[in-house]
């Protein structure tokens, strides 16, 4: 069974502790079975302090590195910036007991470990958005994308601030075990099983008029049409407004340019068929709306890095 360990660190924030257990262990085999070990550990075992007016007792400490498959780093407290030690001696010890084979992930700013640790290092990653300059400051080796709500560096994976976590978990889920067993939990969970968009729409900015117009209803239009080919100026008529004006006002909700959108549509949707039906590939690209199979196979491999046959092959459910 596929172990994850969280480690809790001194002022953790208990709400990011338990995104792990929560949605790994909620995971399920088709017979009930669990599909993952969610435990907890401290560097030390014993009390830890949290954010919150409580502090939490783990029984294990970093020796349970060594069994991990995944290791979680949830975000924790820390002092002012030119107090940080995102790399303790501790922590440094810590990690080094992880095997070569573990994929490691940090929720929020523990994204700051990974970083002193030299596991971003070249890499694409991302971090809570209020902290993102601060952090492209301390660590200019690291690529920061601050727009994503997480971003899958394959061995090591790093999500933006708090609910992002479980986006991250729940996308895990989905590469391990197919979109059958993440949906699944999501609605146990009662959370989407992904979120259009990324941090952009999140960041502080002035909130519209309450008279102003949005792309929702668009949005639920365009997923309807998936298969046809649909073009900006159709998408703006569709929306009432002028090209210019529905770009900008699509950008601000959905944190992304329409064209973007409607591709990363596209493509989840060519997934799900690829996962839960017999069609052919030149079928499921028209489905898409793609149109020819060779365009298919450019932006999966684009986008997730595999071709739809060997997509399918890792992710059929049934």
């Amino acid at each position: 069974m596929h172990r994850v360990v969280v480690l809790a660190l001194e002022g953790v924030y208990p709400f990011e502790l338990s995104i792990p257990v929560r949605i790994f262990g909620t995971a399920a085999g088709s017979g009930g079975e669990p599909l993952y070990e969610v435990v907890t550990c401290g560097l030390d075992g014993g009390q830890v302090a949290t954010s919150a007016d409580f502090a939490i007792t783990v029984d294990r400490g970093s020796e349970a590195l060594r069994t991990a498959d995944t290791l979680v780093i949830p975000p924790f407290t820390c002092g002012p910036d030119e107090e940080r030690d995102w790399l303790p001696e501790a922590l440094t010890q810590a990690l080094a007991l992880l095997p070569a084979r573990a994929r490691v992930v940090s929720i929020c700013t523990a994204s700051y470990v990974l970083a002193a640790a030299g596991l971003l290092d070249g890499r694409r990653a991302t971090t809570h958005w209020n902290e993102a300059e601060h952090f492209q400051r301390s660590f200019p080796q690291v690529e920061v994308d601050a727009n994503v709500l997480f971003v899958d560096g394959g061995q090591v994976l790093t999500a933006a601030g708090v609910a992002a976590g479980v986006d991250l978990c729940l996308h895990l889920v989905r590469r391990d075990h197919g979109s059958e067993v993440a949906n699944r939990v999501a609605r146990l969970c009662v959370v989407p099983p992904w979120r259009e968009g990324g941090q952009a729409q999140y960041i502080d900015r002035p909130v519209p008029e309450p008279s102003a117009a949005t792309t929702a209803a668009t949005r639920a239009w365009a997923l309807r049409q998936l298969h046809e080919p649909l073009t900006l100026a159709e998408l703006a008529e569709h929306a009432g407004m002028s090209v210019r004006t529905f770009c900008r006002r699509f950008r601000d909700e959905v944190g992304m340019p329409p064209g973007q959108w409607l591709t990363r549509q596209r493509v989840e949707h060519a997934r799900r068929l690829l996962e839960t039906t017999d069609l052919p590939v030149d079928q499921v690209a028209a489905h898409a709306g793609f149109g020819t199979a060779a365009s298919l196979r450019q932006h999966l491999a684009s986008m997730i890095g595999v071709s739809p046959t060997a997509y399918r092959q890792a992710f059929r459910t049934g």
